[in-house]
């Protein structure tokens, strides 16, 4: 197995990214100024927050990408791994 990089100046290689950054910058990053790197922190904690479990995604039918999760039966996973994800992901 080998890591695949994206060229420099392709942005059209990786739409999902591409698309996320965009809006990653206009929903937060052009509104909000951030006098310290703390106040940054909860800002970003909030918008991740709010995108995972409130913002509703059209290519999951207009679902929170939470709910989707919670309703996919793929994998029976703990609540144990479930609080250790979070907490992994989330900021320090």
């Amino acid at each position: 197995m080998e890591t695949l990089y994206i060229e420099p100046g392709s942005p059209w290689e990786n739409a999902y990214a591409e698309t996320f950054i965009g809006r990653f910058g206009d929903e937060l990053l052009k509104r909000e100024v951030s006098a310290k790197l703390l106040e940054a922190k909860v800002l970003v904690e909030e918008y991740r927050s709010h995108y995972n479990r409130e913002r509703a995604h059209s290519a999951l039918a207009y679902l929170p990408l939470a709910k989707f999760a919670a309703s996919c039966e793929l994998v029976s996973v703990d609540k144990d791994f479930t609080k250790k994800l979070e907490s992994a992901t989330t900021l320090s």
